[in-house]
């Protein structure tokens, strides 16, 4: 165990976290995406909700500053999911300068498909599938 480290944080996810660098992404995918087949390692999560964890991932996770979008969210065909407000809430508490965006879905796995990795999480809400993009941290 870890100070200041959520325990829902694995040691794989922790390692992940500090070996990527700016500007590689992470998917955080729902329980029905398809991540053992879209490509990056995989990292499970099994049991874990999306936001919990990314609370978890934010207190350590600095965002790119140098892109426009730096979250990006899987968009349905219409109307916007819920846990989206989950995700913006834990985003601003952060401090960190957020940006978010949306692609359509086939977009996103195109997208996530180039992704550092993915954490597949047990997260049953529908179009939870979030991507963070990694900046710097000064000095």
């Amino acid at each position: 165990m870890l100070k200041g480290i959520s325990p829902l944080i694995s040691p794989e996810l922790l390692k992940i976290l500090c070996e990527m660098g700016h500007g590689d992404e992470i998917l955080l995918a729902d329980a029905n995406y398809p991540a053992e087949s879209c490509g990056p390692k995989v990292v499970r999560a099994d049991g874990i909700d999306i936001p919990s964890l990314l609370k978890g991932i934010m207190d350590l996770f600095p965002l790119d500053t140098y892109v426009n979008e730096n979250v990006i969210l899987m968009s349905p065909n219409e109307g916007k999911p819920s846990i989206w407000e989950k995700y913006e809430e834990i985003l601003k508490a952060s401090g960190e300068d957020v940006r978010i965006g949306t692609l359509s879905r086939f977009d996103f796995y195109e997208r996530a498909s180039k992704a550092y990795a993915v954490v597949a999480t047990g997260e049953r809400a529908l179009y939870a599938n979030i991507i963070l993009k990694k900046g710097v941290i000064g000095l």
